[in-house]
Parts: structure tokens; sequence; C-alpha cells
């Protein structure tokens, strides 16, 4: 099993590996695409009207066990796994193509989604924040805590270019969102995108947008750092391992030893890429969540400008590097020397981890074979 401690080297690996690396054949993007083809994807689009409508953020629990199988969660065309705090992780799905009506279940929302957001030019779906978070999205006067700033010499945030866009669930009901009675309080919120994007319709927010930055080719990229039938990802406390079908051509994926799948479906959970983003994660003044006298900060990862990856698709194992040198820009995937890293056409997960650096290699790792 190679390790990311002994097989993700920066700087130098990479130098060893970027001679052998070429443009992939029959490349989609990642400036344009074909008529009808989902930038997010590289397929066509289910319904052609999709294309005139925004992406939709939906945040989902992954914490306490109980909240699986989350429903939708296999119908995403993309879906970013982050820590939140105290070492646990939450989903960041992004629906664009297609989204069941049933999705969730759906929590509050995070520092990451404040990127992700303007990143895929989205409406966000999500049950709150803490006040920290909404004074980003909503802005300090709409939070009311002006004078409450100003006497501690904080600043005044204006709204973010987002705010418009950011479908609180604490704030719709039904058809928008509604609990599920059956499911405990908090984890039995769910929503329909489909709903949002009619009433964002109404709204005249829901207009075509342009996204590009996403590369894919049914070719297999040249300069594979090796096979890559299993891939495990090993967070505080959850770990997420994915296992290569060949008679698929997909990673199915495990959590927590246990297969997991989609709530509404009861299909198991696959992805066409996966891919590991190593980032800064640093803590913010931002309380999330107080108890028992501990306090979890909220966490902040620098998903800008640049940092490493590994990419996996068909069974090989990539290295890489991403980019995000705005906010609009969506995260592009490059080789180590700068050409486009082509990914397979279908689901992209991405396993969103500290730096190597950052990592307790006691409880936290990625690991290939």
């Amino acid at each position: 099993m190679k390790s990311i401690f002994i097989a993700f080297i920066v700087g130098s690996l990479f130098v060893l590996v970027s001679s052998t690396l070429a443009q992939t054949p029959d490349l989609i993007g990642p400036e344009s695409y074909p008529e009808g083809i989902n930038p997010l994807t590289g397929l066509p689009f289910p319904d052609p009207s999709a294309t005139q409508r925004r992406p939709i953020v939906v945040k989902i629990s992954n914490s306490p066990p109980l909240v699986r199988p989350q429903a939708g969660l296999g119908d995403a065309d993309l879906v970013f796994e982050h820590y939140t705090e105290a070492g646990i992780t939450r989903f960041s799905a992004v629906y664009y193509g297609y989204a069941p009506d049933r999705v969730g279940s759906i929590r509050s929302a995070r520092l990451l989604d404040y990127e992700l957001a303007p990143m895929y030019q989205a409406f966000l779906m999500f049950s709150g924040a803490s006040t920290g978070v909404e004074e980003l999205i909503y802005g300090t006067e709409a939070m009311g805590i002006v004078e409450e700033r100003t006497a501690a010499g904080k600043l005044i945030l204006p709204p973010s270019d987002f705010v418009e866009r950011a479908y609180r669930g604490v704030t719709y009901g039904y058809p928008y969102y509604w609990r599920d009675d059956t499911i405990a309080v908090p984890h039995n919120l769910f929503g329909n995108p489909n709903a949002i994007w009619e009433l964002a319709t109404s709204e005249g927010k829901n207009t075509k947008v342009e996204l590009k930055g996403m590369a894919f080719s049914t070719a297999l990229p040249t300069g594979s750092a090796g096979v890559a039938n299993t891939l495990d990802v090993r967070y505080e406390t959850t770990r997420a391992q994915w296992f290569y079908q060949p008679e698929h051509g997909r990673y199915q994926r495990m959590t927590d030893g246990i297969l997991h799948y989609d709530g509404n479906t009861l299909e198991p959970i696959m992805a066409d890429n996966v891919v590991v983003l190593f980032a800064g994660h640093h803590l913010t003044d931002i309380v999330e969540s107080v108890w028992q006298d501990n306090v979890s900060w909220s966490m902040q990862i620098l998903v800008w400008p640049q940092g490493d990856a590994l990419v996996f698709r068909d069974g090989q194992a990539y290295l890489a590097r991403w980019v995000r040198s705005t906010r609009p820009e969506l995260i592009r995937l490059e080789t180590p020397d700068g050409l486009p890293l082509a990914l397979k056409p279908g689901q992209t997960w991405f396993q969103v981890v500290r730096n190597p650096e950052q990592m307790n290699p006691d409880n936290e790792w990625v690991r290939y074979e």
C-alpha cells in the first residue's frame, strides 16, 4: 500500500514524472464544451433545459452514522467531503444536470460553502449556519450586530456575492424544506432542489451560467503514478474507502467499514473519479458549537490559490496540482507540468484533506494500492 507520506513528495517527485506526461487526446474542456455537455461531468445533460439554470450546492450531513444512507447523494454531479469540526466530516453536494426531489439530511453551512457557492455560481441549500458564517453570507447589517461588532473593534462585513442565492432551511417551509418525523432532530431536515430551482426561476435568479475549468476524456491519460484499485482516506473520526470495480469502471465507496448507499435508491455510492485535494486547514475565531464548556471553532479550508492533489480514475492514480486563482473560478486539475488533467466523464468525489505536514499520522492518512 502506498502512503501519502511515501508516494506523494511535493516538488522532486513531480520533476521525475512530468517529462512522461502528455496532452490527453479527445479532451472535453477545460475552456469550452460541446453543446449540451455538462461542464461538471463531461456527459450530456439529461434534460436540455438544465443548460439554462444554475447549479445548487446542498449541505448534507455525514455524522452521526444514523444519517446514513443519505438521500440523493448518489445523484450529485460533484461531492466534496471535508472537515467541519471535532474531526467529523460533512458533504457539499453539487447538483446541476439532475437532482432528485428528496435530498438530505440537510445541515448547517461551513466556511467551505462560502467558497463553493461563488465557484459554481450556485444556489446554496443549507439548514442555517453559525453566527460567524451567516454574517459572511448575509452581512453584518442583516444580522443586526453592527453595534456589537463596532464595540468590539471588528470589521463590518458587507453581504456576500451570492447572498441572493442563499436559501436557508429555517426560513422556508414545504415544498422547499421539511422535517421527517421518523428521524431524530436535528438530523431530519430534507429539501427539494427542484422546488428551489422553480422558486429561483420565479424570482428571476435561475439564469444560465458559464462554467469552465474541468477537463474530461474517455481516453486514459498518460503519466500514471501506478495502479490504484483501493483508496483509503482516514479523517480523525471517520474513514472513507474506495474500491475500484472493473466491471463498472467506477469506484465504490465504503464509510467506516460499511458499504455506503443512497437512501433514495438503495443503490451503492459510486464515483467515476475520486480526487484527493490537499489544502491548508486553519482554525478561525468563529464558534461553531459549545458542548460542556468545550468550544469547537470553525475551520477555514484554503481552496485557493493552488495545492497538491491525487486523481483516481479507471484503477489508476495520477499526481496532480489543483489551481484556483480567483474567487469565481472552478478548481482546475492539472498535471505537474501545467497541462489539463482529464477526468473520466461522470461523477467526481473530492476528498478534501489537510496538507500532509498538518496531518496526525496516527489517525489521518491517504493511502492507495
